[in-house]
């Protein structure tokens, strides 16, 4: 049998697998997953994303450590934008693949009947498939998503966001349809409280509230103070808040369910003419066009958003549990040094002072280490993300969660003001794929590799994708998985997307 599934997966992968021994573990990774620790059942069971159509065999063959089975989609099978896509497993860090991606085609309506509480649904706990899944018959305003999901002590947080998040942001931007059907419009400050949700609250016939004695009474002077928001940042405001209320479902939903670890989370949605990006991680995405590189995403860590987390250990001392300070040093400060002065920094500094070393100093700092080694409390290295609530201090009752943000950065990228050849591509990754290839690297890769593809080739960017991977994974040699160079390669999970920029003017 394992020789059947050894070729059906070489088949799947382009023929490109490296040879290495077998190991299996105890668990089945197609099949439905045991009870979590507390017995309770997995939220979603365990599986790679769906569009890759693989069997139980192949999911189980993918899961082996030593080959490192390359998965990239069966040729035939087709994505939104004719998307590319490539996943392999770690390198025996954690028994599955954890992270997760979602590719879908959507229509954003205003909702009706029964469906117009879904969002609602899901949050008092209903049954998710009832609200989330209506037929789609293909009228409304075309809502394209892409996710990469990195998991992180578990996959099932990974898990459910790749399911829902998705549908959230098209739940949400459902409430706001009206608005994004007159985009010529700007969003008017207040709606209506009470009767349609759609309609803009009414001048004429309208029930007036007794006038406020101190309001603005000249109309121009009250133009002039009202601010102006686009409809542009009011669909980032969407976003955003979809990605708090994808947070906030976790921890509901862990009450009832299984839901393991955390995430960090990337999500690219092309509405009405633009893309936006939304990152909460250390995940990264870059638009190469012209054979040129603009990045799309900033990296959330200890380091980049030092100032932040010291500023709120600063302002609530409680959630440092008498174990920690908020205060950076350039190293561990010994009992000896008492007294004496040291380089330091706080959450209001970027540069580096003298300051007395006092007992309270002594305690281990809320930021140590540097790059990739960097950790918030000495335990977790990303700042933003899904999930997580149940994280401790190791040995403590100290939870990390207060540090970790679920909210977003997004980025706007228009793509009606540019022209886009079919090498202009958005290409989405997990941070194994990043840690050692540089965003130059990644653009020269695959312009190179697509120079050479014929551009009417269905699966041209998928295997750009897989080219990109393996680029980054290397080949298995005596000292571990090396690159071209010998350098080490990635031993983490890797997921890529590779998205034609042209893919909006076939696929609307």
């Amino acid at each position: 049998m394992i020789s059947k599934v050894k070729n059906a997966m070489s088949n799947l992968v382009g023929g490109m697998m490296p040879h290495g021994h077998h190991h299996h573990h105890n668990h089945h990774a197609g099949g439905a997953q045991t009870c979590g620790p507390d017995g309770l059942p997995p939220r979603f069971p365990y599986g790679r994303p769906e569009f890759l159509e693989l069997t139980p065999e192949l999911l189980q063959y993918s899961t082996e450590h030593a080959s490192r089975p390359v998965l990239t989609l069966k040729r035939g099978s087709r994505l939104p934008w004719r998307t590319g896509y490539a996943e392999v497993i770690n390198a025996g860090k954690s028994m599955l693949n954890e992270d997760q991606a979602c590719c879908e085609k959507l229509f954003v309506k205003k909702p009706s009947g029964k469906h117009r509480n879904s969002t609602l649904g899901l949050i008092l706990g209903k049954n998710v498939s009832a609200f989330m899944f209506p037929s789609q018959d293909g009228t409304g305003i075309p809502l394209h998503f892409w996710g990469v999901f990195d998991g992180h002590a578990g996959s099932g947080a990974a898990i459910m966001a790749s399911k829902l998040l998705h549908h959230l942001i098209k739940d949400r931007l459902g409430e706001i349809c009206h608005l994004l059907e007159n985009p010529s419009s700007a969003p008017p400050i207040c709606l209506a409280k009470n009767g349609n949700p759609f309609q803009v609250e009414s001048k004429k016939g309208a029930s007036q509230e007794p006038e406020d004695p101190d309001a603005v009474c000249d109309s121009s002077v009250r133009f002039y103070m009202e601010k102006v928001v686009s409809l542009e940042s009011l669909i980032m405001g969407v976003i955003e808040t979809a990605f708090k209320q994808m947070d906030d479902l976790i921890e509901k939903e862990k009450a009832s369910y299984a839901i393991s670890g955390g995430c960090c989370a990337l999500a690219a949605i092309h509405l009405m003419g633009k893309l936006y990006v939304a990152n909460a991680g250390d995940s990264r995405a870059i638009i190469i066009r012209n054979k040129e590189v603009i990045p799309m995403t900033n990296e959330f860590t200890p380091e980049s958003e030092r100032q932040r987390l010291q500023y709120l250990g600063f302002l609530r001392p409680e959630l440092l549990g008498n174990e920690f300070t908020h205060i950076e040093f350039p190293r561990r400060i010994q009992h000896s040094e008492l007294g004496k002065k040291m380089l330091y920094r706080d959450h209001t500094m970027t540069g580096w002072a003298y300051k007395t070393i006092i007992e309270d100093d002594l305690k281990f700092p809320l930021i140590y280490g540097e790059g990739k080694k960097a950790r918030v409390m000495a335990t977790i290295g990303v700042t933003r993300g899904l999930g997580d609530h149940d994280l401790k201090v190791y040995n403590s009752n100290i939870y990390i969660k207060p540090f970790l943000s679920c909210v977003p950065e997004v980025k706007v990228y228009n793509l009606e003001e540019n022209k886009h050849g079919p090498d202009d591509v958005l290409v989405m990754g997990t941070d194994g794929l990043w840690d050692v290839t540089t965003d130059r690297d990644v653009a020269e890769a695959v312009s190179t590799y697509l120079s050479c593809c014929d551009p009417s080739d269905p699966m041209r960017y998928t295997l750009a994708a897989q080219d990109l991977l393996m680029r980054s994974r290397g080949v298995l040699k005596e000292r571990g998985w090396r690159l071209a160079n010998d350098r080490l390669g990635s031993g983490d999970d890797i997921t890529v997307f590779v998205i034609p920029l042209v893919g909006h003017e076939t696929d609307t």
